[in-house]
């Protein structure tokens, strides 16, 4: 599939949500109408979001309330990253117990779309540690409490595989800067001493997906974490533009390690329209 090209012969842009097209239910000035222009210039956008609350379809139709032209399949979310990766973790660590070809059993601290995910994928969803999980995985939600931070610790320091669907510390909101994903991961870890293995951004599969998806073979990524954004797009080969209109700054990005900076750093989604700097 051949697409216009802009900059230095990029073909498609693998925009960031949290902090680049939005913050909270508010667009980011000028980020709608970029987006647009790029849609009447033929550049295919795809979105790639840690964001592990809401399906495809949920984040798409968000989009279109903003007069976005956004499918489903332009959006690479977590969630189904990380119920890839635990099926992967499960498989490689069967047979289970006495009745190895039962469904394996899997303790979702998270959304009913991630629920809804993990069962789709053949697992057993169970109500907390009493059930004796094989697995434990943990996706951001507003609704998230402290029991389920407790049933998740009980049931990982019994032995259950822990798999988080990402890692980010922080989520922009319209209010500021709230806690993550990773925060909450933060809490389980001191609980049990261990780590979870992860599956969302900075690991490349969700970018070299949505490039793939869209024909894409110079995509330019687009987002405002160093940590997630730009060193996932820069693992996957990518050319990263780092927008500062969301949780890292200038400063942040000239005192990070090398893997972590970006080609360019821009001040907001509308800077597409132009030169990066």
């Amino acid at each position: 599939m051949a697409h216009p090209v802009f900059y230095g012969g990029h073909d498609a842009v693998l925009c960031d949500l949290d902090g680049v097209v939005y913050a909270g239910d508010e667009a980011i000035d000028g980020a709608v109408q970029t987006l647009q222009e790029l849609g009447g210039r033929g550049i295919p956008v795809a979105y790639v979001t840690n964001n592990a609350s809401r399906s495809p379809q949920e984040v798409a139709a968000h989009l279109r309330g903003f007069e976005l032209d956004v499918t489903a399949g332009q959006v690479f979310g977590s969630a189904p990253a990380g119920v890839a990766l635990l099926t992967d973790v499960l498989a490689a660590s069967a047979p289970r117990g006495p009745d190895p070809g039962r469904p394996a059993a899997v303790l979702v601290v998270g959304s009913d779309f991630l629920r809804g995910e993990v069962e789709r994928a053949g697992h057993r969803v169970v109500a907390g540690a009493a059930d004796r999980p094989d697995a434990v995985i943990q996706g951001f939600d507003p609704a998230v409490s402290w029991a389920d931070l407790a049933q998740a610790s009980f049931a990982i320091r019994r032995g259950a595989e822990w798999i988080a669907t990402n890692t980010d510390l922080t989520i922009p909101r319209a209010e500021g800067i709230a806690p993550g994903n990773g925060a909450l991961i933060e809490a389980v870890s001191r609980a049990t001493g261990t780590r979870p293995r992860a599956a969302g951004k900075p690991e490349p599969l969700l970018f070299l997906r949505a490039a793939e998806a869209l024909g894409a073979r110079n995509p330019l990524v687009v987002g405002d974490r160093l940590d997630t954004d730009i060193l996932g797009g820069n693992r996957a080969g990518f050319d990263t533009a780092l927008v500062l209109t969301g949780v890292d700054t200038e400063a942040t990005a000239a005192e990070a390690p090398p893997e972590q900076r970006p080609t360019w750093i821009i001040d907001a989604l509308p800077t597409l329209r132009g030169e990066p700097r």
